[in-house]
């Protein structure tokens, strides 16, 4: 997944209001198949919105395959979910993790990517969920946000791994084994279509990458790739990342390229979801600031966004905040995208940001003493040179998935009151955190 592949054209969706409509209506035209990845699926008007054009999708006879996080989108009704199992849609539940005394367990190494695939023609990435909350009628607590839609022969890249990604996460051992199979047949006869170009056509001019990150052969490859885009860059960088605590080999690189005279921007919440969300990351002002990088906290409401642009060409899109979770845990998936009319959009759109709705933050607005910040740095330091090897202390169970309704595996202690599915429990529970 690290190839380079050209002809696509790519359309920037910023927040719900762009994103559900062409999702939807993507989907409402679907003539074969619907696959969909997604961390949180709640059963409020954007999740009914879902719900309706998918079981009308499945009632034309399109196969419907929608796999949900087990901790994230823990709250489905029964009736929601055996509606679409009547309708045919299959939804599957990534690590449905028993409860223990109440509480729900698998908290780490989440499903975290929002994708869609649609005939294997036309896909979504990005950062937006299926929730209300992304809509700008939700209130001050509504998110800010983008995905991409996609056209194009990356597009077989994308539909290739998340069928290969329910293929790995389902059935035995030896069904295990015969799908990996499928798939290496799968691939080659890729190979032969495209010696004899039978692929898509090209549908525009972009080159773009669909980097993901997991906890097996590419634990590192989202932080790469921005390691990369640091370290060439010349001219101009802005970052826009809901949830930033990098690690220390991405925030040095963004230090050298402030130093070296590039126009590095951070745009950070200053409204946040999540009260630790900006303590966290203010911790690093400090030490970003003194290199000559510019941070600009968003006001207007929490920000949720995990974009950035390079230059006059390069941009990325996706999943992937800039902390542990998604940087060393998480599931995760971005595009990385080679087109200058493409970024001359995302900048233009993150300019706007800036001017309007964010704040600037200066060393003498962070008003602490220099004997705290000396301290607070020693430990923040040593934290951030080594979370990826204390991350992989965390739990590394085998990801499973399970169609919606099955039953996981009994945990000690006091199990749910039901023993179902975490997706059919009460929408009483809390949401999820950083998202």
């Amino acid at each position: 997944m690290t190839r380079w592949v050209s002809g696509n054209q790519f359309w920037l969706l910023e927040n719900g209001e762009a994103f559900f409509p062409r999702v939807f209506q993507t989907i409402a035209s679907a003539r074969r198949e619907v696959v969909i990845e997604t961390f949180i699926l709640f059963e409020d008007k954007v999740g009914l919105a879902l719900h309706a054009v998918l079981v009308a999708a499945a009632a034309r006879g399109v196969q419907i395959d929608i796999t949900v996080d087990g901790f994230g989108s823990s709250n489905l009704s029964p009736g929601f979910i055996g509606a679409l199992a009547q309708a045919g849609v299959r939804l599957h539940v990534f690590d449905p993790g028993p409860r223990l005394w109440g509480w729900r367990t698998n908290v780490f190494r989440r499903l975290h990517r929002k994708i869609v695939v649609v005939d294997g023609e036309r896909a979504f990435v990005g950062g937006i969920n299926y929730s209300a909350d992304h809509l700008a009628d939700y209130g001050p607590k509504a998110k800010q946000d983008y995905a991409v839609e996609i056209e194009g022969p990356l597009v077989a890249d994308i539909h290739r791994f998340v069928r290969q990604a329910l293929a790995n996460g389902q059935g035995s051992a030896e069904q295990r084994f015969a799908a990996q199979l499928r798939q290496r047949l799968y691939d080659r006869a890729r190979t032969l279509a495209r010696r004899w170009r039978t692929l898509p056509e090209p549908a525009g001019s972009a080159a773009a990458i669909f980097v993901t990150r997991d906890n097996g052969l590419h634990t590192t490859d989202i932080e790469r790739h921005y390691r990369v885009a640091l370290r060439t860059a010349r001219e101009r960088v802005v970052i826009a990342n809901a949830y930033f605590f990098p690690g220390y080999r991405l925030l040095q690189e963004m230090r050298r390229a402030a130093r070296r005279g590039v126009e590095v921007r951070l745009i950070l919440q200053g409204e946040p979801d999540m009260a630790i969300v900006k303590v966290a990351g203010s911790m690093l002002y400090h030490h970003l600031l003194s290199a000559g990088v510019l941070i600009f906290e968003y006001i207007e409401r929490p920000l949720h966004g995990k974009v950035a642009v390079f230059d006059g060409e390069l941009a990325t899109v996706g999943s992937s905040n800039l902390d542990p979770l998604s940087l060393s845990l998480n599931l995760e998936a971005n595009v990385l995208i080679k087109d200058s009319t493409f970024n001359q959009d995302l900048s233009a759109r993150l300019e706007r940001l800036i001017e309007r709705n964010c704040r600037q933050i200066n060393a003498a607005d962070l008003g602490e003493s220099s004997w705290w910040r000396v301290v607070r740095s020693f430990f923040v330091f040593h934290l951030l040179s080594h979370y990826p090897a204390w991350a992989g202390w965390l739990p590394a169970h085998a990801p499973r998935i399970t169609l919606a309704g099955e039953t996981p595996p009994a945990a000690s202690g006091q199990a749910d009151a039901a023993g179902a599915d975490p997706a059919q429990q009460s929408s009483s529970a809390k949401r999820p955190g950083p998202v």
